[in-house]
């Protein structure tokens, strides 16, 4: 995905300016800044979920595979599929376990329980839920553990087959265990999707990540490999952040 002079108004407000961004296939790409920096705002602009709010204005580029998703006749249905999104708070439908994973298929056009059973068991496997739940696929999602639903929200994603997974400070309600399990299933996913994670935790971003990208009131500061960023940063906004003098 691309990026190119991307700017966003919510009414008068300024949330991003002039953010040229490239991220690479099949890895994870980390956007770190201080609460309010345009991170999460970034990251709804992959699967245009921002304009949702009302009173909102986009100008620039923002590419999919060399496509721009703002031209009209993009259709948001496919391109949600494309590019899904895992937010703070696990998000399990009311429904069981089945028929979370099973619903993105059914909207797309999967039916027969003969066919969708092949993709419940995959999309959970790749989120290492099959082996732990495949009993229990009758029983309601919102039984499950936080940490659990927010690896069912992935395998739910998973099981429409798409490009791009966006997630949204995906740990943030999570505990330091549970945490660990995410993190270790975001590398295990890397090698077949790509990741953008929007985090707050510097040292989460540090161990996942392969590249980062800096953002400070609304501007991207700098990107580039993780290490470089961390260790030996281009700009002083970003070593005064990362090292914690401020944010």
């Amino acid at each position: 995905m691309e990026t190119r002079m991307l700017n966003l108004h919510y009414g008068t407000f300024h949330a991003l300016k002039d953010v040229n961004l490239r991220i690479r296939p099949r890895m994870i790409t980390a956007v770190i800044g201080p609460s309010g920096c345009g991170k999460s705002t970034l990251l709804r602009c992959f699967n245009r979920m921002n304009e949702l709010t009302g009173g909102v204005r986009i100008d620039g580029g923002i590419l999919l595979d060399g496509v721009d998703i703002r031209i009209p006749s993009t259709d948001l249905t496919l391109l949600r599929k494309r590019v899904g999104m895992v937010f703070q708070r696990p998000n399990p439908f009311p429904l069981s376990i089945f028929d979370n994973v099973a619903f993105g298929p059914r909207v797309h056009g999967a039916r027969k329980r003969s066919e969708l059973e092949p993709i419940v068991e995959e999309a959970l496997g790749a989120t290492m839920l099959w082996d732990e739940l495949k009993d229990r696929l009758e029983a309601p999602a919102l039984g499950l553990s936080p940490e659990q639903q927010q690896r069912l929200c992935i395998s739910r994603l998973v099981a429409v087959e798409p490009e791009v997974l966006l997630m949204d400070e995906p740990c943030s309600a999570l505990d330091p265990m549970a945490t660990a399990h995410i993190e270790d299933l975001m590398r295990s996913l890397a090698g077949k999707y790509t990741i953008i994670i929007v985090t707050h935790n510097m040292q989460q971003a540090a161990r996942v990540s392969s590249e980062t990208a800096f953002m400070l009131l609304g501007e991207l500061i700098e990107f580039g490999k993780t290490t470089q960023v961390f260790e030996k940063p281009s700009d002083r906004r970003t070593e005064e952040y990362v090292s914690g003098r401020y944010g």
